[in-house]
């Protein structure tokens, strides 16, 4: 049966006959294709037969079944994987239909080989090109790779736009990228335009990695990544998908970090765990004489009236104690970073020494 066609009704009258069958001694095996088009409640009703063995379930699906199945259903099955068909198994599918057409295509080592690749992993594809090249009779009585490529439609590169394909590509792009590895980050970004993707979308996550993996050892790589975005929507393709490349260049040789994407997960983290602590008084304004009465203001230390710009002073709440979130890498801009971090540590250290000595 197919989910496509089928509703609840179907269902129930393939289990009722699946029982008969069973106290006759009979066992079912039901195939059901596109099994993902099947809601969770529809996916639930399969679990007591296939439990007690009313029926041996195979379920044939396009999708990622983590994604698309109940985790209660697919805890009770066996997930076979059908990959692209190699260029060994593509070459056996053109024997045997050679042997079925009895002929030998007409197609010189070169377009044999054209032909192996266009096809692309997927074996009805390169049967309906054996079909069409079988009806053609070469002037010179063979065909060469031009002539293929004029003869057969080219097919579309395996991809969807909105499921796991779209996902794997981004995925890949993002992973080279963050290796330092331009060519490969460009192969994945031209397979996600030839894919049809959406180059905005691929803009998108372009800054997304600007910030998440290089942030601050590279401050120039989210202007990078803007100005690509920016230059795309201004020129469309093809021509704003250079942009893209360039971008993808960049970001892909640029120095790499995520302090400041650590940084901020922590900081979040901090926030939920200590819940509304009021700020210090000394770093509030006190706008009224009743804010002044309470200490707000009181002994703040404007920093650029000190020797070194730097006074040292707590801005955390008074109950809590200083946390460290970023930790800069010793990688592009961020080793002058880390300097200057160091550097206000001492003073900061200095001031607290200070402090404790005139206390």
């Amino acid at each position: 049966m197919s989910a496509i066609f089928s509703g609840v009704a179907d269902l129930r009258k393939v289990f009722e006959q699946a029982r008969q069958r069973r106290a006759e001694g009979d066992g079912t095996l039901l195939f059901v294709d596109e099994i993902h088009r099947f809601n969770r409640a529809q996916q639930d009703s399969f679990l007591p037969f296939v439990e007690d063995g009313t029926v041996v379930l195979v379920g044939a699906t396009t999708e990622n079944p983590s994604f698309e199945l109940n985790g209660a259903l697919l805890s009770r099955l066996q997930v076979l994987v059908l990959k692209r068909l190699d260029e060994a198994a593509l070459k056996t599918l053109l024997a045997r239909a050679e042997a079925e057409l009895d002929m030998r295509l007409a197609l010189n080592a070169q377009a044999r080989e054209l032909l192996l690749t266009l096809a692309d992993g997927d074996g009805r594809y390169l049967c309906n090109m054996i079909e069409q090249l079988a009806t053609i009779d070469p002037p010179n009585g063979e065909i060469d790779a031009d002539m293929l490529l004029r003869r057969v439609q080219r097919r579309a590169p395996a991809h969807d736009k909105d499921r796991e394909g779209h996902y794997n590509l981004i995925s890949a792009l993002h992973k080279a990228l963050r290796g330092s590895d331009a060519d490969a980050a460009l192969y994945w970004l031209a397979r996600m335009l030839a894919g049809g993707d959406d180059p905005l979308y691929v803009a998108r996550r372009l800054v997304r990695f600007a910030s998440e993996d290089i942030g601050l050892a590279d401050p120039d790589a989210l202007q990078q990544a803007l100005a690509a975005r920016e230059t795309y929507h201004l020129l469309g393709s093809p021509e704003g998908e250079l942009a893209l490349a360039q971008a993808v260049i960049y970001l892909a040789t640029a120095p790499k970090s995520n302090a400041a994407y650590r940084a901020w997960n922590k900081a979040q983290g901090s926030a939920k765990k200590h819940g509304s602590l009021m700020p210090p008084a000394h770093i509030l304004n006190a706008p009224t004489k009743l804010m002044k009465d309470l200490g707000y203001g009181q002994g703040y230390a404007y920093d650029h009236d000190t020797r070194e710009g730097f006074s040292g002073q707590n801005y955390f709440p008074d109950d809590m104690a200083r946390e460290r979130y970023y930790q800069p890498v010793e990688r592009g801009f961020e080793r002058e970073i880390r300097k200057r971090l160091t550097y206000w540590e001492r003073l900061r250290a200095r001031a607290a020494s200070d402090d404790h000595d005139r206390a």
